[in-house]
């Protein structure tokens, strides 16, 4: 792609990065490995049959080798539409921050195949992952629908529909709501507050605290664009339950009750429940969550990140240094200069962190950093779609003048 991005050499740096970055990604036709698709692998879906624990140490197993097993045990690559929603995202960014119509036209070319490939046998529009997925809470089949990808993803054609007025698009941010909201199944629901699963499951009674962000998030925003209030009262409801579940330090669990998942508080969840408080105050200029939102921020940058800007595994966990975490840091911290500026500098530590110790120059960013080795493999979602988008947000701030 031609044309230069307002905002000097480090600007011009970033560009080329995120050029390389799609480029890549492109070559390999938007499709990779994912962080979770053991159960790809034709030999692995064999063995573990239908036991919870042997699926979950086949994922686990293969998630966490040093190096990527994946070729060796025949899992194939597959397009993510999480991930597509966020390279998707990323051009509309890359789009806005200086006017590349081939951005613009690449991105409505992956929106296209999500509206071809929606998970079929449910209401409105919803997706899944393309491998099967076993968590402690639930097990999910291959390309069974659930609420965060599907969050994602609406995310990706909110901003498209912000960008054309185009009436497919918000044709389809109404098939998003209908999905998110008139699938089963709802854990809470109360006058001030309301959480629903990840999963379309009545069976499943796992709240991931994540989930009513990004749902009530997404339904602010197709609210406002949309005309419907109802939206902006089910947002509300919805970020309610996860301010009341904040802790008294402003950290969140990743579930509700916190002994559902052996994880505490961790880095790129807690930037997603920050990002949707932000979301809902700009979409609707309701500003009763801010005061939960500036404590959980200031918890963030102190015990998620290192002095240098590594993003922290956990709040009591230094290692492994993600790189969704990473970009994750920057996305929340770039979003949170919006209101400060003094936290320009910290997403900008970030970004330097990452570029220095996260980036292959052949155009992927690596996935894990260790104690004492990096993961120096690509998972394309993962990896190159969370870093556009952050690369992406970036550039286009900076083209506003806001950073």
């Amino acid at each position: 792609m031609s044309g230069k991005t307002p905002g000097g050499p480090a600007c011009e740096r970033y560009r080329r990065v995120l050029d390389d970055t799609l480029r890549y990604s492109r070559s390999c036709d938007w499709a990779g490995y994912n962080k979770h698709d053991g159960l790809n692998s034709p030999l692995l879906s064999r063995l573990p049959g239908r036991w919870r624990w042997t699926r979950i140490a086949a994922i686990q197993a293969v998630m966490r080798a040093p190096v990527n097993v994946r070729p060796w045990l025949g899992v194939p690559h597959t397009r993510n539409p999480k991930g597509l929603g966020l390279f998707a995202h990323a051009l509309l960014d890359l789009h806005a921050a200086g006017g590349r119509e081939e951005a613009r036209e690449e991105a409505h070319e992956l929106l296209g195949w999500l509206l071809a490939h929606p998970a079929s046998g449910f209401r409105g529009l919803g997706w899944g992952y393309p491998y099967p997925w076993q968590d402690l809470g639930f097990y999910a089949p291959r390309h069974f629908p659930n609420r965060v990808v599907t969050s994602w993803i609406g995310f990706a054609f909110l901003e498209a529909l912000r960008q054309s007025g185009a009436k497919e698009y918000a044709t389809a941010v109404a098939g998003i709501a209908e999905f998110l909201t008139g699938e089963p199944n709802v854990l809470c629901d109360e006058p001030e507050m309301k959480c629903y699963s990840y999963v379309p499951d009545r069976s499943v009674r796992w709240a991931v605290m994540d989930v009513p962000a990004l749902v009530g998030a997404f339904l602010a925003e197709a609210g406002a664009l949309l005309g419907r209030e109802r939206f902006r009262d089910e947002a509300r409801r919805l970020l309610g339950w996860v301010v009341d579940k904040q802790t008294a330090y402003g950290a969140w669990f990743y579930t509700h009750p916190p002994t559902d998942s052996l994880i505490t508080h961790d880095n790129y969840h807690t930037a997603i429940i920050l990002d949707c408080l932000d979301r809902y105050r700009l979409a609707t200029g309701d500003e009763r969550f801010d005061e939960a939102y500036q404590q959980g921020l200031i918890y963030y940058r102190d015990h998620l990140f290192t002095a240098g800007g590594a993003p922290r595994w956990r709040n009591d966990k230094e290692y492994p240094y993600d790189i969704h975490g990473a970009a994750s840091g920057i996305l929340c911290f770039l979003r949170a200069a919006g209101r400060d500026p003094s936290y320009a500098s910290q997403a900008q530590k970030v970004l330097d962190w990452t570029l220095e110790n996260m980036y292959d120059p052949s155009g992927f960013f690596y996935y894990q950093k260790t104690r004492w080795f990096t993961k120096k493999f690509c998972l394309l979602r993962w990896a190159n779609g969370w870093m556009c988008r952050a690369l992406a947000a970036v550039l286009r701030s900076r083209s506003a003048g806001r950073w």
